[in-house]
């Protein structure tokens, strides 16, 4: 399965989540650190999911990056 995630820059460093997955976010220095980080929360939560017999979400969620011009 592939699931999107959305990654987020801030002052202090980068997070991510994932919108089928809701609750799954992390955060970390570098965007490489979150990456992996995400990785391991996604496969955790589906791990959990599995244990407890509940439907895994389907992915269904999209990303598309658009450029504008600036006026």
């Amino acid at each position: 399965m592939k699931y999107v995630v959305i990654y987020e820059k801030s002052r202090s460093g980068w997070a991510a989540y994932v919108p089928d997955l809701p609750g799954v976010v992390t955060t970390g220095s570098t965007r490489e650190e979150v990456r992996s980080l995400i990785q391991e929360a996604i496969e955790f939560h589906l791990d959990g999911l599995k244990e407890d017999k509940l439907p895994i979400p389907e992915p269904s969620a999209e990303a598309e990056v658009i450029s504008v011009s600036q006026p």
